[in-house]
């Protein structure tokens, strides 16, 4: 399963987004209101769940700077990673766009499908503003 969030614009160079998104706490700043837990775990992990959800826990995977951050599940019986790319347009300007790939057995990709749709959306939403 691949999902991705629409492009957003964030007036910061690719570089301070890169930082901000290199900074596991503040994903923090980028959940939905609906976040019922959030915890950093160590420099490159964190715990975090939403309301009726299960916890999870990612960490960050691969670096590359200033264009990509990916994170992935740590642990836990699904695998799954959460891509942050990052488009520089100008010094001062930078496009984000999150994209989601799970491998997912169909009727659990079916149940998810919608609130992994909306949740990286609202990161994606919240980028701008949090930055």
């Amino acid at each position: 399963m691949n999902l991705e969030s629409p492009k957003t614009t964030v007036n910061k160079s690719p570089e301070e987004v890169f930082d901000f998104l290199s900074d596991v706490k503040n994903f923090e700043k980028l959940m939905p209101e609906n976040i019922s837990k959030f915890e950093v775990l160590d420099t490159d992990k964190f715990l975090f769940a939403l309301k009726g959800m299960p916890e999870i826990v990612l960490k960050k995977k691969e670096v590359t700077a200033p264009n990509k951050i990916v994170l992935g599940a740590a642990g836990g019986k699904i695998d799954f990673s959460l891509v942050g790319h990052i488009e520089g347009i100008d010094s001062n300007t930078s496009h984000v766009q999150l994209v989601f790939n799970g491998d997912f057995n169909p009727m659990m990709a079916m149940m998810i499908k919608g609130p992994i749709t909306k949740f990286i959306e609202t990161l994606s939403t919240n980028i701008p503003s949090a930055i």
